[in-house]
């Protein structure tokens, strides 16, 4: 960890008690700040409050006072998802003071090799192939952390100069990282994610490309080179932009061509050998050879992953096989392009879950694939409706409604058959009925396991 002077003797607001704020707080005790820590709700864990407290933290809960916008913070580190018109952080943008977010402190204190991955989908996975490709060569730690759910700054204060950490960072985080420097950086694609915080695309592709903001020609851009929109922001770097393609649009990198994988022109193994199953997985594979192959990874080492890991938690999960069925965990579709790659991904019939929060847009675009793919749907949620005038639009002949993704699955068994795919990949976010994503997708694992007495496979 870097011993920086930067905040010694300043007084620092940090807005918000995830893991990521907390973390930020008794870091900046250690590098000398004086700290005031404030969040909208009372944390339901009284220890919180009473190790901020015992660090010689100023704690403030139950609202953002907008006063405090007048107590002489020099910095505020911002909790990612509190907007900036949030009134208490308008404040503070109106009179110039300066907010980051806990990503760009843990930068700030990293001496070791940073890879940063981004985009509208697919981080979370990329990130992981790629830590453990290149933890798999190195002799040295290799982590992982960002918005992965593991604190940046946490992880970077354990690391050495000769270590490497590879971040998965959302636009929300890199809106507030102005330094962050990665010598590779990856964007998995970009679709139209977060406007109802973002206001724009362009504000959102803005934030994304944040990532590469502060690379040059020494650097690598790592970038998906399928779509025209996606080659063209990433000519916006100045880093050196390597390629990847599932559609063999470049052999500048790494690609997929007639059912192989290549970099650079040096096969690396089949396609259909990657464990992950799906097309966005063959990319998101490219995507971390790529980035291995930049920092060294050797194709045995690459190979030994791909053939081996499984999936991350949520990520299109296999959960387990019940007389002839397979259930997946796709909680994390929270959007439709998520859910058209994961239908893309079975040549099985599914019995598609499916519904959540109404964000004001309508499903038609899934009309194709739920033809191709779908052969029973039950909806849920607040958007149930607009789901189920999709389902009608592409000929589904069993449609069902059910209050949500736990009540869904016995109707969903019961119109299976052996061979069929139950599959959670529900295009919306989880807010009307679930605190997030990881609890939707826990809690239809739940209901998987109590209808089949059986437990989910590791």
């Amino acid at each position: 960890m870097k011993k920086i002077k930067k905040y010694q003797g300043k007084k620092v607001l940090v807005m918000g008690f995830g893991i990521s704020g907390l973390n930020a707080a008794h870091l900046l005790v250690k590098l000398g700040a004086h700290v005031t820590a404030n969040d909208m709700k009372a944390p339901q864990d009284p220890t919180v409050v009473t190790d901020l407290e015992q660090d010689g933290i100023k704690v403030i809960t139950g609202s953002n006072p907008l006063e405090l916008a007048d107590q002489g913070f020099a910095i505020v580190v911002k909790n990612p998802g509190i907007p900036y018109d949030n009134p208490l952080v308008a404040r503070f943008v109106k009179q110039g003071t300066p907010i980051i977010t806990e990503a760009e402190l843990g930068w700030e204190i990293f001496e070791g090799h940073l890879v940063s991955v981004t985009g509208s989908n697919g981080k979370t996975t990329t990130t992981t192939l790629t830590q453990l490709m290149l933890a798999k060569s190195s002799t040295h730690n290799v982590k992982y952390a960002g918005n992965i759910g593991v604190s940046f700054s946490k992880v970077a204060e354990q690391l050495g100069p000769d270590d490497t950490l590879v971040t998965e960072l959302s636009s929300f985080q890199l809106l507030g990282a102005p330094t962050i420097h990665p010598h590779v950086a990856i964007i998995t694609n970009i679709f139209s994610n977060h406007l109802d915080y973002h206001k724009t695309r362009e504000n959102y592709i803005n934030a994304k490309l944040n990532i590469t903001r502060n690379q040059t020609k020494d650097d690598f851009l790592v970038v998906n080179w399928d779509r025209d929109e996606w080659q063209a922001i990433a000519r916006r770097s100045q880093a050196t932009i390597v390629p990847f393609s599932r559609q063999n649009k470049s052999h500048a990198g790494a690609y997929e061509e007639n059912g192989d994988i290549y970099w650079r022109g040096e096969k690396i193994m089949a396609a259909k050998d990657i464990r992950l199953i799906g097309p966005q997985n063959v990319e998101n594979a490219l995507a971390a050879i790529a980035a291995a192959k930049l920092m060294g990874v050797d194709n045995d080492d690459i190979t030994s992953v791909l053939t081996t890991f499984s999936g991350v938690r949520h990520r299109l999960q296999y959960v387990l096989d019940y007389q002839g069925r397979r259930f997946y965990n796709d909680s994390k579709s929270t959007d439709i392009e998520a859910t058209e790659v994961a239908l893309q991904g079975f040549e099985q019939p599914v019995i598609l879950l499916a519904g959540g929060l109404d964000r004001g847009y309508t499903f038609e675009r899934l009309v194709p694939y739920f033809k191709k793919h779908v052969k029973g749907i039950i909806v849920f949620g607040q958007c149930k409706d607009k789901m189920k005038d999709a389902a009608e639009q592409a000929g589904i002949p069993t449609i069902i409604e059910s209050e949500n993704a736990i009540t869904a699955v016995p109707e969903a068994w019961k119109i299976s058959a052996p061979g069929d795919v139950i599959l959670l990949s529900p295009a919306n976010a989880s807010w009307d009925q679930f605190p997030s994503f990881e609890v939707r997708g826990d809690r239809f694992i739940e209901a998987v396991e109590k209808l089949t007495g059986e437990k989910e496979k590791d």
